[in-house]
């Protein structure tokens, strides 16, 4: 087995901030209706920007939704009364969605209990290759676990081209490993976890953080691979080969995804309360135009 870590430091996230802003998000949705042509329309009437119910009832099990195609440049604006209008039933919406290669990816959801579990997946066809990709989120409304499962192949393209992979992140585990004081030694199980499985090999990446004297967060990132059955051999040979890549890769994906992280917090000014529901509410029905939360 060979195994590469790498250590980045980053801005902490405010717990009372993140789970009061994913609170506000899951009650504008949960007050959310069907709205004209498929729309999704928040409780004061604003439809929610590119998303459409394309088959099934709202937020019902079964419900499937996708991004609302985009108006050719040619055709010039349309006005919003003939738009709905022109719009496509669900039902034949969803039906089309289904069986048109060039239609939007859709996301079908399968439980929608805000206070207890949300779950949802989605088939993407990409690049040749067929995806399924699902998420579960635990206590949506003061969010507890996160888990996602992947699973990929190739239509015709035999076992070589099929994988999947699982992985789960624990948040209150995470927020108890960086409660502890800095002298404190690591968590003893990673809050956040994934394994990757291929008919070649497997692989496993961990982040287990851990708080800073200054206050920020130090996210150690663990990445394992090792062969499968009887190639466990080649594989090490291969990995003896290619630890340098793999060292440099996932050095600088650790350290960018930090970039990201640290970039994103430093333009965030947190708001409570009304003006946060409020700034989300604008997110959802003007991505563009939304103001830092």
């Amino acid at each position: 087995m060979a195994r590469f870590a790498h250590t980045v430091t980053v801005a902490a996230l405010d717990r009372g901030w993140f789970e009061e802003a994913a609170g506000a998000l899951v009650d504008l949705l949960d007050a959310s209706r069907e709205g004209p042509g498929g729309s999704v329309v928040l409780a004061d009437g604003r439809p929610v920007e590119g998303l459409r119910l394309l088959k099934g009832r709202h937020l019902r099990p079964g419900a499937r939704y996708g991004e609302v195609p985009a108006v050719p440049e040619e055709a010039g604006e349309v006005p919003v009364e003939h738009a709905r209008a022109e719009a496509v039933p669900v039902e034949h919406a969803g039906a089309e969605a289904g069986d048109s290669p060039d239609a939007p990816q859709a996301v079908v959801l399968r439980t929608w209990r805000p206070s207890h579990s949300v779950e949802a997946e989605s088939l993407i066809e990409e690049d040749g290759m067929s995806l399924k990709v699902g998420l579960r989120l635990s206590e949506p409304r003061r969010p507890r676990a996160v888990e996602l499962s992947l699973s990929g192949h190739k239509p015709g393209g035999g076992s070589l081209y099929r994988f999947s992979g699982r992985g789960k992140a624990d948040l209150a585990a995470w927020w108890a490993a960086v409660d502890r004081l800095p002298s404190a030694p690591p968590a003893a199980r990673a809050p956040v976890s994934g394994r990757a499985v291929h008919r070649l090999a497997k692989a496993r990446l961990t982040l287990t953080p851990r708080p800073a004297e200054d206050g920020s967060w130090r996210i150690t990132v663990v990445l394992s691979m090792r062969g499968r059955w009887l190639l466990r051999p080649v594989g090490a040979v291969v990995l003896f080969f290619a630890r340098g890549p793999v060292e440099r890769g996932l050095r600088e994906a650790a350290e960018s995804a930090a970039g990201e992280w640290n970039t994103a917090l430093a333009e965030l000014t947190p708001s409570h309360g009304e003006a946060l529901r409020a700034e989300i509410a604008d997110a959802l029905v003007n991505p563009v135009g939304a103001t830092t939360l």
